[in-house]
């Protein structure tokens, strides 16, 4: 591992917090060190007061914050004076303990201090580094692990047995700590948890804190268990998207609330998923306290999800006596899925957090290879993952989160998701917590929304072959379909039944009816899989009930599409699935209205444009992001006891009502 400060960098941040930004932001761009929020750094500083008066304060990073993107305001100062007073106490709960720190901060809005903060209190360095480093999880999570680290550092560091993170911890660091610590000590690791580095300057502590992990990279090389040979998994056996669909509803219904589910079939994954010693290695439990409550307690090896949660339960029943009392049980439902066939899926109750798993996930595999090649992977005893998972303060953080928002863990499919109607679906259901398929033709869809719960796909609804693909694509990154939402269609420009070409009948056809048909039959399979229900909805016209000359393709096609869908609520009620449809009129922002349309649908009314535009009863604009609002809120709990109806967004108009 190789040091990536640079001078001219640096010297871009202005005084110690800054570089402490600078060098936190270091740390947090290779994720060999920290993943999504791990890891904690300080600085402690000395300030004049509103009263006059000097103060020793601490700047430790927030609880949530990400070193990789931390700005100043995402530390939290608290004042030295009084952690060190805490520090000298006996005992201190954890809820004792957060109440004085949120009470002990300078600047009212700063993020909840880390629960580590006792700790860089205590020691007696300026800057101070924590980090969850792969190698040297890889060396303290192996059989004799404590003698390896001694071998390695030496007095260079201090060796701290594993104590569950916050005020128990910083008080063993604080009596071993000054009674281990020598002249050359830079370092403390704590064996199951990671490793601190420590230093007059941040570029000390950060440089100290490369070296040590340098020294435990060096020490796995020299066993060839540091660069892990290439993975052959064999052929992907990749099985059919309502395979999938099936273990997310199991999934979802053991967790008690929907979620998204991530399949990466790599080479990697799949080889390590069909290892012969998986069960060995991988039901030994997390690397770290860290990801206990990201990737529950052990991963789930294979389909049985009932079989995983009743051993879930059993597991504490057996190892952790009194864990059969009634306490707020989470939920059994495994985070981690390796199979054969489908190699590593991980649940969650978005896409982030599911891909947030993944990845967590996947350095996982690579300490626990690291580990077995250097000595036997070893990871917490049962009752320090229990204490974990059931943490005092990890249950509160949850009770103040509050309810999810209404389509958290649930899946979207938009069609015609690259501009108008269907780009403003996509944001209404993103808005709501579901995570979300966007199809069109147009390229653009792949690349207009960089995040972790949008799949954008390029995809031409009139070819099956397209369609499918799709489908399998969609399936492979959230796990199935819940929500359908039929929006891609063709306006043509106006043409009277004499003048209508039979080409550019078909064509409308294909387009608004045929290829509606054909992925609603194809989706069917996955929204009866869907964990809570499936949901259609499909965007009509205005013409359907009230028809203008001019439109004959697009009018019967679009009657027909509502017929379809008036069926389909019939067919799939039994199955939960509900269908509406929504008649939008005059929505002028969309790619269908360009000028040659409006000016011909104007002239068949024989009103300008302008009145052509607000010719409601309301007298009122129609916007894309009117209709999608309510096409969202059709697939949410408001509409749960409603099927088959057709409702307008027009502004009210004379012929329909």
């Amino acid at each position: 591992m190789k040091s990536l400060w640079n001078d001219a960098d640096a010297a871009t941040w202005k005084g110690e917090l800054g570089l402490r930004v600078y060098s936190s932001r270091l740390l947090g761009r290779d994720r060999s060190l920290v993943l999504h929020g791990g890891g904690n750094t300080s600085v402690k500083l000395r300030e004049t007061n509103l009263a006059g008066e000097e103060e020793d304060v601490l700047y430790v990073k927030g609880s949530g914050q990400d070193l990789e993107s931390i700005e100043e305001a995402g530390f939290a100062p608290v004042r030295m004076t009084h952690l060190l007073k805490l520090a000298r106490r006996e005992s201190l709960t954890d809820s004792q303990m957060v109440n004085e720190l949120l009470t002990h901060l300078t600047r009212a809005g700063a993020p909840a201090p880390s629960v580590e903060t006792i700790l860089h209190a205590l020691l007696p360095h300026r800057y101070v580094d924590h980090t969850h480093a792969d190698a040297v999880l890889a060396v303290t999570n192996t059989d004799h692990g404590e003698a390896r680290v001694r071998r390695i550092y030496g007095s260079r560091v201090v060796v701290i047995p594993y104590v569950m993170p916050g005020f128990d911890l910083a008080r063993l660091c604080a009596a071993r700590f000054p009674r281990e610590a020598r002249e050359d000590t830079i370092g403390m690791v704590l064996m199951n948890h990671g490793v601190f580095s420590f230093g007059a300057t941040a570029r000390e502590s950060y440089e100290r804190m490369i070296e040590l992990v340098d020294a435990a990279e060096r020490h796995l090389a020299t066993r060839n268990a540091w660069s892990l040979p290439s993975h052959a998994a064999g052929e992907p056996l990749a099985p059919p998207p309502t395979e999938i669909a099936a273990l997310r509803r199991e999934l979802s219904a053991a967790a008690g609330c929907p979620l998204v589910l991530r399949t990466e079939a790599d080479s990697r994954a799949l080889a390590f998923a069909r290892r012969a010693d998986l069960r060995e290695l991988a039901l030994r439990g997390p690397v770290t306290p860290d990801h206990v409550l990201r990737t529950k307690r052990v991963p789930m090896i294979g389909r049985d999800v009932a079989a995983y949660a009743r051993e879930y339960r059993e597991y504490f029943a057996e190892h952790v006596p009194g864990s059969r009392e009634p306490k707020t049980m989470l939920d059994p439902a495994p985070r981690v899925v390796l199979d054969p066939q489908l190699g590593l899926c991980t649940a969650g109750r978005s896409a982030r957090e599911a891909a947030v798993v993944a990845d967590i996930y996947r350095h996982t595999m690579d300490v626990i290879e690291r580990a077995a090649l250097t000595g036997g992977y070893r990871a917490l005893a049962p009752r320090e993952i229990f204490e974990v998972e059931y943490w005092d303060l990890e249950q509160a953080k949850l009770r103040r989160a509050g309810r999810p928002p209404p389509l958290a863990g649930e899946v979207a499919l938009v069609t015609g998701a690259a501009s108008g109607i269907g780009k403003a679906c996509v944001a209404a259901l993103v808005a709501r917590g579901a995570a979300v398929v966007g199809m069109d033709i147009d390229p653009a869809i792949e690349s207009c929304r960089d995040r972790e719960d949008f799949l954008g796909l390029r995809c031409d609804v009139t070819h099956g072959e397209e369609v499918g693909s799709a489908l399998r694509a969609a399936v492979a990154r959230f796990g199935g379909i819940d929500m359908l939402i039929l929006n891609a269609g063709v306006f043509p420009g106006g043409a009277r039944i004499g003048q209508l070409g039979l080409d550019e009948w078909r064509r409308v056809m294909a387009v608004n009816l045929d290829a509606n048909f054909a992925l609603m039959r194809e989706a069917y399979p996955l929204l009866r899989l869907a964990p809570g229900s499936g949901r259609v909805v499909v965007i009509g016209s205005k013409n359907v009930p009230a028809p203008g000359p001019g439109a004959a393709a697009y009018s019967a096609s679009k009657a027909a599409l509502t017929q379809l869908a008036r069926v389909a609520a019939l067919e799939w009620g039994a199955e939960g699935i509900r269908v509406n449809v929504l008649h939008p009129n005059a929505v002028f922002d969309t790619g269908a209205w360009t000028e040659e349309v409006l000016r011909a649908r104007a002239a068949n009314y024989g009103v300008t444009v302008d009145e052509y535009k607000h010719g409601n009863v309301l007298g009122t604009e129609i916007r894309s992001r009117d209709v999608a609002e309510l096409a969202a809120e059709m697939c949410g709990p408001l509409f749960s006891r409603t099927t088959g109806a057709q409702l307008p967004v027009d502004g009210g108009n004379e012929r329909v009502i």
